[in-house]
């Protein structure tokens, strides 16, 4: 029998306490510094508590979380298991510096290797995403002797100076100094085609045509890397077309380039597969991960590295590292978070709410709702494209939008949240990535929402 996700205690009714709840939203205000914000024209909502699938503030309100956070608790808020392991650790070796071998380190960096695909059997840690790009990127210059890294438009590869430069949102635009080597490429994708494709096999096939003329004109001899995110994540869960990472995989190794997967986002269960990797049967030479890999209890990110990478490194010392990499708390998470999601089947899970109930239940709303105008994801991975006109496929709001030009997805995400769902919302999408471990209800319970508020995104169609 297939094992499941052991059943979470259930939320508490939230008590609402709106003074206590006044304190720390006056208390944020007046001294948290929030990231890709204007500080003076946001409104932190103040949250008291969450568990499982749920958070809620100190009204009373409570929401389910579509979001995932920021698509990292995978198993969920305050799992038990991992609540303890935490605490047990904290008990036992609460912290110590990288250059000793840790127990929790150790067995963190084992569990990881025995996931990741082929020979990337070496994790160096790091505290998250952003700086596993950047780590993975010196270590592709390193082995190279190489100064290039291409990566795609559509992409988002981290906030640091590298990861951002790499990044093909328009949060690079105020931090494009422009790191060198840095350049950009058009990945696949059919619904928005750069390359005039009608099928998935000319997208293909044309996208690696324009990949291959982008190395022969950058020079082959000049790069050291290829990045790309297995399935982009904010950029819109759009999964690459078969042959496609294959094809990537042919032209870095005719030409010595190393191919960098980044999984920070689709790692660790989301797409229904311990690493989205698996689905294409592609292996990297690098590999970034972060977010589920213990579902962001405490920061954690690493890089895994492939054999011949690492034993350029045999003899030759590696000229990085980071005060808290493997950090003891992070590493017990980490251990715990894959121990219980092996335990409780939570990868096949995913997989199979995403094929059986998520899938099937977003493709339904599409066709009540003339603002859908595409539905694309797995496992838990789900991005709806929204729409003004599903013939020319114009967006809903603009690229980049803000203000009143961005106000038929603002009065969307609006009513998501009246409804009691809290949406990702990006641009002209919204992304339905709950945690791995939702259940069948609880995903019905937030398609209802989303039926309601896609009515919303209805009355700015044509």
């Amino acid at each position: 029998m297939t094992p499941q996700p052991s059943p979470l205690p259930q939320s508490p009714r939230p008590q609402p306490d709106p003074a206590a709840g006044a304190a720390v939203k006056a208390a944020d205000r007046a001294h948290v510094f929030h990231s890709w914000s204007a500080q003076d024209l946001i409104d932190p909502p103040a949250v008291a508590g969450a568990e499982g699938s749920y958070f809620w503030d100190y009204d009373g309100r409570r929401y389910l979380d579509f979001s995932s956070g920021l698509v990292f608790t995978n198993i969920g808020y305050q799992h038990p298991k991992v609540v303890a392991a935490i605490q047990e650790q904290a008990a036992k070796l609460v912290t110590f510096a990288p250059a000793f071998a840790v127990e929790a380190r150790a067995e963190a960096a084992r569990l990881i290797a025995e996931r990741t695909p082929g020979d990337l059997d070496k994790i160096f840690f790091t505290n998250g995403g952003a700086d596993a790009v950047e780590h993975a990127v010196r270590m592709a210059r390193l082995h190279t002797g190489r100064p290039k890294v291409l990566s795609a438009y559509r992409s988002y590869h981290g906030g640091t100076h590298q990861a951002v430069n790499l990044t093909g949102d328009p949060r690079r635009w105020p931090s494009d100094q422009g790191a060198a080597g840095a350049v950009r490429f058009w990945a696949p994708f059919l619904y928005r085609s750069r390359f005039y494709a009608e099928t998935e096999e000319q997208e293909c096939a044309r996208a690696l045509e324009h990949l291959e003329a982008t190395i022969a004109f950058e020079g082959p001899a000049t790069i050291a890397a290829i990045i790309l995110e297995t399935i982009p994540g904010t950029a819109g869960v759009m999964a690459p077309p078969p042959g496609y990472l294959a094809g990537v995989r042919e032209l870095c190794d005719r030409h010595g380039i190393v191919f960098v997967l980044d999984e920070v986002m689709a790692g660790f269960g989301r797409t229904g597969e311990w690493f989205a990797a698996d689905l294409f049967g592609v292996v990297p030479d690098l590999m970034t991960f972060a977010k589920g890999v213990n579902s962001g209890y405490v920061p954690l990110g690493g890089v895994a590295i492939s054999g011949e990478i690492a034993e350029t490194f045999g003899k030759r010392p590696y000229p990085g590292g980071l005060t808290y990499s493997g950090h003891p708390l992070a590493c017990a998470a980490a251990v715990a978070t894959i121990n219980l999601m092996a335990e409780e089947g939570i990868v096949d899970h995913a997989r199979r709410m995403g094929a059986e109930v998520v899938g099937p239940g977003l493709r339904a709303l599409a066709e009540r709702h003339p603002s859908v105008g595409e539905v694309r994801g797995t496992g838990m991975f789900w991005a709806l494209e929204l729409v003004r006109d599903r013939e020319t496929r114009e967006p809903l709001t603009p690229y980049n939008a803000s203000g009143e030009a961005n106000a038929p997805m603002a009065a969307f995400a609006a009513a998501a949240k009246a409804g009691g769902l809290w949406p990702f919302v990006n641009m002209n999408r919204t992304h339905v990535v709950p945690p791995c471990t939702a259940t069948e209800a609880e995903l019905k319970e937030g398609l209802a929402v989303l039926d309601t508020a896609l009515a919303v995104a209805d009355e700015h169609t044509a």
